[in-house]
């Protein structure tokens, strides 16, 4: 797996939530993230802009970039900036 794309899969127990996502298959996020879009927008009619399309609680992560291990990624315009990215180490 290309440790700089950021993988997701969604857990197999949550699967009933997210009916257009095949669960137990890594996706990249991004791929992932814009299905859920998609669907949110066909169903509601708007997204839930508070929240993380991809729960933590709901799906596994994989790869992608860190800031180290005291700072996550900057992912949202709201999270404190810190040092510069850097490849994961593998696993």
């Amino acid at each position: 797996m290309d440790t700089t794309i950021r993988m997701a899969r969604l857990r197999a127990e949550f699967a009933h939530l997210y009916p257009p996502i095949q669960a137990d298959v890594w996706v990249p996020a991004a791929e992932l993230g814009a299905r859920i879009l998609f669907w949110h927008l066909e169903m509601a009619g708007q997204i839930p802009l508070a929240e993380r399309l991809l729960d933590e609680r709901h799906f596994e992560f994989a790869g992608g970039w860190t800031r180290g291990d005291d700072n996550a990624l900057r992912t949202r315009v709201a999270d404190a900036d810190s040092v510069e990215p850097k490849r994961r180490p593998e696993s």
